[in-house]
C-alpha cells in the first residue's frame, strides 16, 4: 500500500483541494495532516479569535473527513519535526501542501523539503489552492510583480482559471497514525461574544445565502456600512475553508452583472496582495515605499492609541467601527479603511501599531491582506494617492447616511436621528450622553500630516 501526507495549513476544506485530489490520485492511502505549529504560536499570531476558528474549522474538515471514511491527524510542535514524524510512521513517500507567500511559509517549506529529502520522501507543494492566480503568474515586464492594481487587474482577467476539483468520495486513512484531539472552541479565553462560526460547512452555507441574495447588488450595496450587505466570507478565505478559484468561478457564472463583476474585484484585490507580498516578503513589517515618515512614538501618542483601539476617538464612525472589532472579531471593509486612515494620518500614528491590532483581534487577520491594506491606507504601499486623508465626517454621511450602523454601536448616541449622529459636537450637550469629545479637530490632524509629509 502507497501513503502520502497532505499537510493542511490555510486550505481547510475538502471541495477543491488540489494537494488531497493530487496525493488521492498518487497513493492508496492519505494522511490529512494539521500540525499545531509552535512556531505560529511564538509569533503570537494564534490570537484568540482566529484560534476559535480554527478549532471550528478544524472539527468541520475531520467531519468531512469521517463522512468520506477518513479523519484528521492533528499533531503538535514543530512543523518540520512533526511531518517528517508522520511520514516515517505510516511510510509516506511523499506530502503534498499548498504554496505560502509570507517569509515564514517560504521558510518552513525550505526545511520541509530538506529535511522530507534526508528520508527519501518528496514534498510536492501546490499553487493556487489559497490563490485564484498564483503568485508570479503574471508579471510586468522589467518586474517581479506588478506595484499598481489596475494592470494587474486587467492580466488577471485574462488569465485561464484552473478547473475545479470535485470533493472526494472516499478518503482511506491508514489506522496506524495516531491523533491527538481535535480541538475545540472552548479551549480558546477572550474571545469576541459574537465571534461567527467556522468551518467549511458554514462557509459554503454562507456563500451560498449571500450569493442568492446579494451577490447582484454586491456593486451598488458592498460599501453599505449599515446594510451590511457584504459577504463576511473573508475569515472563510483566510483560512481556506472556500476556494478563491471556485469563488471566482461561480461569480463569473452567476450572471449577476456588475455584482458579480465588482465581487471578481476584490478577489483580485487579495491575489494582488499576495503577488506582492511574494515579490517582498519584508513589506510585512517594513514600508513597501518610504515616505520618510517621522510618526509619533508609541509613547507620546498613548493616550490616542487607547481611545482609538476603545472606540472613544470622538468620531462616531471611527468609534462605531472599533467597537464592531471588539465585539465581532470582524468590521466592515469601508470602516476598515476609516479606521486605519483615522490613526495613520490623522493621529499620525504608525500603521504597524494599527496593524497589529487589527492582527489582535480580526479573525480573518492576514499578514498578507492586512499589513499590505494598512500600507496602502498609511500611503506607505501601492496607493497611487499615497497622501489622501479620509474625512470619517463625510464619508460617515456618505456611506451610513442615516447614521444606523453608528446608532448600532454607540449606543450613546442612540436617541441622536438621521446624519447628525456623525457630528455629536454640533448637538446640545443633553444629547451627547457620555459620548467622548473630539481627539483633534480634523483640521488639525490634515495640517499636521501634510506637514509631516512636507505638502503644507
Amino acid at each position: 500500500m502507497t501513503v502520502a501526507v497532505v499537510l493542511f495549513t490555510s486550505d481547510l476544506r475538502v471541495h477543491d483541494h488540489p494537494p488531497l485530489r493530487a496525493a488521492l490520485r498518487s497513493a492508496d492511502e492519505v494522511v490529512p495532516l494539521f500540525v499545531r505549529d509552535t512556531g505560529i504560536h511564538a509569533t503570537g499570531f494564534d490570537a484568540p479569535n482566529r484560534a476559535a476558528f480554527l478549532a471550528d474549522c478544524l472539527n468541520d474538515l475531520d467531519g468531512a473527513l469521517r463522512d468520506r471514511g477518513g479523519r484528521l491527524v492533528v499533531r503538535s510542535g514543530p512543523v518540520v519535526r512533526q511531518v517528517r514524524a508522520v511520514a516515517a510512521e505510516c511510510g509516506a513517500t511523499e506530502v503534498h501542501m499548498a504554496a505560502g507567500v509570507t517569509g515564514y511559509a517560504h521558510r518552513r517549506e525550505e526545511r520541509l523539503r530538506e529535511g522530507l529529502r534526508r528520508q527519501g520522501v518528496e514534498l510536492r507543494v501546490h499553487d493556487t489552492v489559497t490563490t485564484a492566480v498564483a503568485p508570479g503568474a503574471v508579471t510586468p515586464a522589467g518586474s517581479d510583480h506588478y506595484a499598481v492594481f489596475t494592470p494587474y487587474f486587467r492580466r488577471w482577467s485574462q488569465e485561464r482559471l484552473r478547473d475545479i476539483c470535485p470533493a472526494p468520495r472516499t478518503v482511506r486513512v491508514p489506522d496506524s497514525v495516531d491523533s491527538e484531539p481535535v480541538p475545540v472552541r472552548e479551549e480558546s479565553d477572550g474571545i469576541s461574544p459574537g465571534l461567527a462560526t467556522g468551518g467549511e460547512s458554514a462557509g459554503r452555507e454562507r456563500l451560498s445565502r449571500w450569493a442568492r441574495g446579494h451577490l447582484a447588488e454586491y456593486e451598488d450595496r458592498h460599501d453599505d456600512m449599515a446594510g451590511d450587505a457584504t459577504s463576511r466570507l473573508s475569515p472563510h478565505l483566510h483560512f481556506g475553508t472556500l476556494s478563491p478559484v471556485e469563488l471566482v468561478h461561480r461569480a463569473r457564472h452567476a450572471h449577476a452583472g456588475p455584482g458579480g463583476e465588482a465581487f471578481v474585484r476584490q478577489l483580485c484585490w487579495r491575489d494582488f496582495h499576495h503577488q506582492v507580498l511574494a515579490a517582498r516578503p519584508d513589506a510585512s513589517a517594513a514600508d513597501y515605499r518610504s515616505r520618510q515618515d517621522r510618526w509619533r512614538s508609541e509613547e507620546d501618542a498613548a493616550e490616542d492609541i487607547a481611545a482609538w483601539r476603545e472606540g472613544r476617538t470622538g468620531y462616531p464612525v471611527v468609534d462605531a467601527a472599533m467597537r464592531q472589532l471588539l465585539h465581532e472579531g470582524w468590521m466592515h471593509n469601508r470602516a476598515r479603511l476609516l479606521a486605519a486612515s483615522f490613526l495613520s494620518k490623522t493621529l499620525y500614528v504608525d500603521w504597524r501599531i494599527g496593524a497589529r491590532h487589527f492582527l489582535d483581534l480580526l479573525v480573518d487577520g492576514d499578514v498578507v491582506n492586512n499589513q499590505l491594506n494598512w500600507q496602502w491606507v498609511a500611503g506607505t504601499g501601492t496607493d497611487t494617492r499615497p497622501n489622501r486623508v479620509l474625512n470619517p465626517v463625510v464619508q460617515g454621511k456618505r456611506f451610513d447616511p442615516q447614521g444606523a450602523y453608528v446608532r448600532r454601536w454607540v449606543p450613546e448616541l442612540g436617541e441622536v436621528k438621521g446624519g447628525a449622529v456623525h457630528e455629536p459636537w454640533r448637538l446640545p450637550e443633553d444629547e451627547r450622553a457620555d459620548y467622548p469629545k473630539r481627539l483633534i479637530d480634523l483640521g488639525d490632524g490634515l495640517e499636521r500630516f501634510k506637514r509631516a509629509r512636507g505638502r503644507s
